[in-house]
């Protein structure tokens, strides 16, 4: 039998490898970011659209990255688009989500004042991936955020935690294992179905009032399981699931956040409901 501690080490490095493998290696640098309509401080928002867009990406994610597809389509629609870094770890460049989800809710308060700020704009929409789509609850319900954000549209988010297709049943049999994660990643331990933070930001009901919840999941995704999961309830929530808006689209966690266009049709009409247009598998091509 391992050694204790060795066992640890292993469903540790376990985690965060299959966390890692659904995550396409980093390309770029946060300064990359063009400098026209995407992450512009001197863009206005337009009559159109009023609200500038903050994107949130998900673990392990970037600015960047996560965005080199929908950020230049929502450009290219006319938007103000931003997108920031959060939950960084020190020594660990570029994969970031990582750091306690309540800070990482911190930090987006801060961005999105600034992008207020920059843009004279009442309130924004926020547009996340996988954590990204979940942390911002954190920030609406407890800090304030329900007065500056209009509309948060969750790409497969985990809302009510994962299983990690199962992986995280694992952890019971070896004590400790939680603790061990909780102190090297705690970003990732938040996340684990029946962690403290996710029965907190639960308590009480998903949602809070005055902003409008678009959930888009897949039920391909290996990483915010069991899919459903991902679904709100609550007053003010539409609840998608893409394969009933294209029954051939095989989109998993990754796909659907980084350059699945049927996705980011529904995003586009959840950021513009009077103006929204079906969806269909046709819609790749818009």
């Amino acid at each position: 039998m391992l050694p204790v501690k060795r066992a640890l080490r292993y469903l540790a490095a376990l985690v965060l490898a299959a966390a890692v493998a659904t995550v396409p290696a980093a390309t770029a640098h946060a300064s990359d970011v063009p400098s026209s309509g995407w992450n512009d401080y001197g863009c206005r928002p337009s009559a159109a659209h009023p609200r500038p867009v903050v994107l949130v990406h998900g673990t392990f994610g970037n600015s960047v990255d996560n965005w080199l597809s929908l950020a230049p389509y929502l450009e290219h629609r006319g938007y103000c688009v931003f997108s920031l870094d959060y939950g960084q770890l020190p020594g660990v460049p570029l994969f970031h989500g990582l750091g306690p989800i309540d800070k990482s809710a911190g930090q987006l308060s801060a961005f999105v004042d600034k992008v207020l700020t920059a843009t004279g704009a009442a309130k924004v929409d926020l547009v996340g991936h996988s954590q990204g789509g979940m942390m911002p609850r954190y920030y609406l319900k407890f800090l304030g955020g329900a007065a500056k954000v209009n509309a948060l549209v969750g790409l497969a988010p985990d809302n009510h935690g994962t299983t990690l297709s199962g992986l995280t049943k694992l952890l019971p049999y070896f004590p400790g294992a939680e603790d061990l994660l909780k102190a090297t990643t705690p970003g990732l331990a938040d996340q684990i179905t029946g962690s403290d933070f996710l029965t907190r930001l639960n308590e009480g009901g998903d949602t809070v009032p005055g902003v409008h919840y678009t959930v888009i999941a897949t039920k391909y995704d290996e990483v915010a399981t069991p899919w459903r999961s991902q679904y709100l309830t609550g007053s003010d929530v539409r609840n998608v699931l893409l394969q009933d808006l294209c029954p051939v689209d095989l989109s998993e966690h990754l796909a659907i956040g980084l350059f699945d266009r049927v996705a980011f049709h529904e995003v586009a009409n959840a950021l513009d409901p009077p103006h929204a247009t079906a969806t269909s598998c046709a819609s790749v091509f818009d």
